[in-house]
């Protein structure tokens, strides 16, 4: 809720407070009611799954207020350990007070007992409603139809009707249906924090002579940290000394421990196995690959998914309109027909409680964020809802070839001078270039040259063209290193030169050229493998449902279609630029295909933010693909592509589940309340009936599913 343009946001003071008893959209929405009104507040907004409320507000104020309101609303602000720990003691003894007074007074009832069961069932709608008719008395005020509201409202007509064990009945199972959708909801909200508990909040470092614990958020970038064997990691860094096998499954999904030595990176919520590792401190506490991890799935709720779009859309007509129509049950029939005002006027007390589209508005959200939540666990970042819903529908995967598909460390295989240059002298200017490029085929020149002990030159001037080379001033000469398009640019190749490119390209590598601006003078061959478990991974996105699997590379037609035939792609598209790789994607976007770009999440940025959903692999420790990707896989792994796609199919999946579910009990209750089948308690039962069930069937789009299918590709493209 804002009342204010985001100037005034971004000038105001923004508190987060963690608020026990917070399950629900009607919470969300009493508290936002609650908080919106006090002066200078310009923002509040509640997140449900993580039970904390956002205040921005002008003028550095107090807080007070701000936590009277809440409790006001019914609700309590709480220490992030108190919320860890606190249980929902009063409303349990409500609960039990309520069903035991209930019990009684049935039973008096049912056995025509002398003694009056009238104030046994008046004490239980009392007790039952403790806690529910202060907030319904607080949403009146406020002029809104919550559930709190329409319960009270409810229960007070049964009563004046002399329906008291309908109304002890109602309020004793409302009771128990918010301290079980408390219970339901802190089970995800558990997942979340166990990400959270991964770090440690001290770490053993180094000052002078002396190890000494500190608080994590204490230590600086440069300090030493000591890590013992058994311990979890407490912040990114690089080993300086030591060797150990480090379990990173909770950041990047790997199921298998990864060696570290001397110059290898580990992350923050790592755990180191059986040596001891001397760490260099590399991000502060709030920068670490596990704390991007977690701002992300906590705020994943602001990129909304377009079906609880629509569902939160339905349910703000949904509820007037119902509770309007309850209005004219009660009093058409008697008016129009002579019927019996207390049974229409009990007929529409029921559509009152079927009103409250609890577990159509619950049905989306907790679905979402549990997938988020087992994403996260196996090392898959997806950004938000609207991503997971995108990747879910993904008929189509392009990958990039050099160091997606292939390893990613390509060798140089052949150096060739031209015009009485050697293959030494070739390598050595051409490494001068490419040590200041961040390409995989940069890489391997410098390391060839490096390897062959040659001296590397400085270059000055360096310039790099994307999806050609690079440029510099080495030794006083102008300089070019790229593919064929660097020569064709320049207007200077010769027949030797394109020989010995078509000879490399025919053998499936890759030509480099070295040029100046008159003629080549060289050129280098270069070769990267598939990965290992290329192949099968495509297989698994086609069990996944994937019908059509692309390769994008600037690469040459040669070495792009021997990678596209050893690992099993559909098409190959070769010889591309950035914006050519763009414009395939939007080409297949443009005939109604949903398609996934894989790459690196720094190059081929355009055909990434094109595509429906852009995913980063091997992203884990490089904070640019954390923010820029829809969905960022935090291991170099290929199989979590399928992984992640059967995942986001399951969990839509289940989205459609809970909202069909939910709307069909909706629909069923009322027409057999307005039929006179279905009593006040039945409907409370019914509804509460469906939210658990609804949640608890979200909360499995936190397992690891099996693979779902897909829709057909369109006929055009197949």
């Amino acid at each position: 809720m804002s009342k204010s343009g985001s100037d005034t946001v971004a000038a105001a003071t923004v508190r987060e407070l963690r608020v026990s008893g917070v399950d629900c959209a009607g919470c969300a929405a009493a508290i936002e009611r609650a908080v919106g009104g006090l002066d200078g507040v310009t923002e509040v907004s509640v997140d449900v799954m993580r039970g904390t409320v956002r205040v921005a507000r002008e003028g550095g104020r107090p807080e007070n207020d701000v936590r009277r309101a809440i409790k006001r609303a019914g609700y309590a602000v709480v220490t992030p350990e108190d919320a860890e720990t606190r249980r929902p003691v009063g409303r349990q003894l409500a609960a039990i007070a309520s069903g035991s007074l209930l019990g009684i007074g049935l039973l008096l009832g049912w056995t025509g007992a002398s003694l009056n069961p009238v104030p046994f069932l008046a004490a239980a709608v009392v007790t039952g409603g403790w806690y529910v008719a202060p907030r319904g008395w607080h949403a009146l005020r406020a002029g809104a139809l919550d559930i709190n509201f329409l319960m009270t409202l409810a229960a007070i007509g049964a009563a004046v009707i002399g329906e008291w064990a309908e109304a002890g009945s109602a309020m004793f199972l409302f009771a128990v249906a918010q301290l079980l959708e408390g219970y339901a909801m802190g089970r995800a909200r558990r997942a979340i924090g166990a990400l959270v508990r991964l770090a440690p909040r001290e770490a053993l470092v180094r000052r002078g002579a002396v190890d000494v614990t500190v608080p994590v958020d204490q230590i600086a970038i440069g300090e030493l940290m000591i890590v013992r064997p058994g311990e979890r990691i407490a912040l990114d860094g690089v080993v300086v000394t030591g060797r150990s096998a480090v379990d990173q499954s909770p950041i990047t999904g790997e199921s298998l421990p990864v060696e570290k030595e001397t110059g290898s990176e580990v992350f923050a919520g790592s755990i180191n196995a059986h040596g001891g590792l001397e760490v260099r401190v590399t991000h502060f506490a709030d920068d670490t690959t596990l704390a991007h991890i977690l701002h992300a799935v906590e705020s994943a709720q602001a990129s909304r998914a377009p079906t609880q779009t629509f569902v939160d859309r339905f349910a703000r007509i949904y509820t007037p309109v119902v509770v309007g129509l309850s209005l004219l049950v009660a009093v058409l029939p008697p008016l129009l027909a002579d019927a019996s005002w207390m049974t229409w006027l009990h007929r529409a007390l029921t559509l009152l409680v079927v009103a409250c589209p609890c577990a159509l508005v619950i049905s989306t959200p907790v679905t979402i964020v549990s997938g988020l939540a087992g994403a996260a666990r196996d090392g898959v970042l997806i950004k938000g809802g609207s991503q997971l819903e995108a990747a879910g529908r993904v008929t189509t995967v392009a990958f990039d070839k050099t160091g997606t598909l292939t390893a990613g460390r390509p060798v140089v295989t052949s150096v060739t001078g031209i015009g009485g240059f050697s293959e030494a002298e070739v390598l050595r200017l051409a490494a001068g270039i490419e040590r200041r490029s961040e390409h995989p085929v940069a890489a391997a020149i410098v390391r060839a040259a490096e390897d062959r002990g040659l001296a590397i030159p400085d270059v000055a001037e360096f310039s790099a063209t994307p999806g050609q080379g690079a440029g510099g001033l080495v030794e006083g000469r102008q300089l070019y290193v790229g593919n064929v398009r660097v020569c064709e640019a320049l207007g200077n190749c010769h027949d030797g030169a394109h020989q010995q490119i078509e000879t490399l390209e025919r053998e499936g590598r890759t030509a480099v050229l070295l040029t100046t601006a008159e003629t080549a003078l060289g050129v280098i061959g270069i070769a990267d493998r598939p990965r290992p478990g290329a192949a099968a991974a495509i297989r698994a996105l086609r069990d996944a449902g994937v019908n059509q699997i692309l390769l994008l590379t600037g690469d040459n037609p040669g070495a792009a279609e021997r990678v596209g035939r050893e690992v099993g792609v559909d098409r190959v598209y070769a010889s591309l630029l950035p914006a050519e790789k763009q414009e395939v994607v939007t080409r297949l976007r443009a005939a109604g295909v949903q398609v996934a770009v894989v790459g690196d999440g720094i190059n081929d940025a355009p055909a990434l933010a094109t595509a429906n959903v852009g995913i980063a692999m091997g992203a884990a420790g490089t904070h640019v693909a954390l923010e820029t990707a829809d969905i960022v896989l935090m291991g170099d792994d290929l199989d979590q592509v399928a992984g992640t796609i059967s995942r986001s199919r399951a969990t839509v999946a289940i989205i459609k589940q809970n909202v069909a579910f939910a709307l069909l009990t909706k629909a069923v209750f009322l027409v057999l309340a307005v039929a006179g089948v279905a009593t006040l308690w039945m409907a409370v039962a019914a509804d509460t009936g469906a939210s658990l069930v609804v949640i608890a069937n979200g909360l499995r789009a936190m397992r690891r599913r099996a693979i779902l299918p897909a829709q057909p590709l369109p006929a055009e493209l197949s």
